[in-house]
């Protein structure tokens, strides 16, 4: 099965759907439970945790490189590199804390009423639960790195499956804060799985994952670069991706815009992870293909890659013609709606995206962050850039038309850019 890139994509597209089924669902719910006020100020703690679970930096992808480099080296009697499982103990190390970080952050945020709600508790909770997904990146990549992806993908399964239904439940009378007490005990016991996985298909000591000197000073000495252009293009990424979120509460007092963008987001984000299961699916081919030097596996892999992306990108296009009204009044519970020439733009946007995830998640299994860098530097720009010209292009009262045009024409402009990229890729891997 771990073999068979059919298989592995089915059971990661699987996955897929169970997370984009939650993530909608959790607007579905709180939208009905929440107060307007509360709910207002948890679309800005969405915002934010989005932020945290993309502020592990991309450190993730770079042990996957580096692990995927040692396992096909020790496998075929190649060059396994000068990884050392202690750098993942330091990766643990600092992940936990980043999601204590931002629990403080989060924390510190409602008692100082910067995040206005009635139910504190509740909110930290759910960041909790939500931040703990960057834990579960590491047990992920790792496993993928290893040849693992079927074990992590059981594990992940359960634990989205069992999550949505206490989601769910809230529906039927469930109290929402035992709700999400469910999917806190049910991450927690997931990823310390997937972790124990991860130790012992790679052999690891448990004295390893504490070894955080040893791990320290090897990071320190040899991929401090690596981590540098990382942590710049992931800032510059979370930056661009979630920006509007903050520009439009602070530049306009449409809440319909508001909406409009989350549901835009909620999109973007449901396309390119389903897309991340498609590319992760036959990336343990792709990098093989890579490290061997063979270009003409490389470069048909990564057609392979593209025509899949823009196709789940086209399906998704389509359906959104089709129900997308009804989804958006739906989802938001008739408080907004969406008109045709918002829904095209959408469209625009997910097709353009589709090219760029392709890039992002290729070139970051390979550890390519600066040149990933030079082309997420101009989407940030016209990230931040957008809100303010849609106010000078829109009608009077009436900003959403001229936001969703410019923010395509943004998307369209940095998926340009990243077809550069890919064909440069293809000229490296036959040097």
């Amino acid at each position: 099965m771990e073999r068979s890139a059919h298989i592995l994509t089915l059971v990661k597209l699987a996955n897929v759907g169970l997370s984009m089924l939650w993530g909608f669902a959790v607007t579905y719910v709180f939208v009905r439970v929440l107060p307007p006020g509360d709910f207002r100020a948890f679309l800005l703690l969405v915002a934010f945790n989005n932020f945290t679970i993309s502020a592990e930096f991309g450190l993730t992808n770079i042990i996957y490189a580096r692990l995927r480099r040692f396992w096909l080296g020790r496998s075929a009697d190649g060059d396994p590199g000068d990884f050392r499982p202690e750098e993942m103990g330091v990766l643990f190390l600092f992940l936990l804390g980043l999601i204590g970080l931002g629990t403080l952050v989060v924390a510190g945020a409602i008692a100082g009423g910067w995040i206005a709600t009635s139910v504190p508790l509740l909110f930290v909770l759910f960041f909790i639960v939500s931040a703990l997904n960057v834990l579960s990146l590491l047990a992920k990549r790792g496993l993928a790195a290893v040849d693992g992806n079927i074990l992590w993908e059981g594990i992940d399964l359960s634990r989205r499956a069992v999550s949505l239904v206490a989601l769910i439940a809230v529906l039927f009378g469930f109290d929402l804060m035992a709700s999400v007490l469910v999917q806190l005990v049910v991450s927690l016991l997931g990823i310390g799985a997937g972790i124990v996985l991860l130790q012992r298909r790679t052999g690891m000591r448990t004295r390893q994952w504490v070894a955080w000197r040893v791990g320290g000073g090897h990071i320190r000495r040899l991929y401090l670069r690596d981590i540098g252009a990382s942590v710049l293009l992931t800032l510059s990424e979370i930056t661009a991706y979630n920006a509007p979120y903050f520009t439009i509460a602070a530049l306009s007092h449409d809440p319909r815009l508001l909406l409009l963008f989350d549901f835009v987001f909620k999109m973007s984000r449901a396309v390119s992870t389903a897309i991340r299961a498609t590319v992760e699916a036959v990336l343990p081919g792709l990098t093989s293909a890579w490290f061997r030097h063979d270009a003409r596996a490389f470069g048909k892999r990564l057609l392979t890659a593209s025509g899949v992306a823009l196709g789940i990108a086209g399906c998704a296009a389509l359906l959104l013609l089709a129900i997308g009204q009804r989804l958006f009044d739906e989802l938001f519970g008739g408080r907004a709606h969406i008109t045709l020439s918002e829904q095209g733009w959408l469209c625009v946007i997910l097709m353009a995206l589709a090219l760029i995830c392709v890039s992002v998640y290729v070139q970051g299994a390979l550890s390519r962050f600066a040149p990933l860098l030079r082309q997420s530097l101009p989407f940030l720009a016209g990230s931040l850039l957008t809100m303010p010209l849609a106010l000078g292009a829109g009608q009077r009262g009436d900003h959403a038309s001229a936001f969703m045009a410019i923010y395509g024409a943004v998307f369209v402009a940095t998926a340009l850019l990243h077809i550069v990229a890919l064909r440069r890729l293809l000229r490296e891997a036959a040097a």
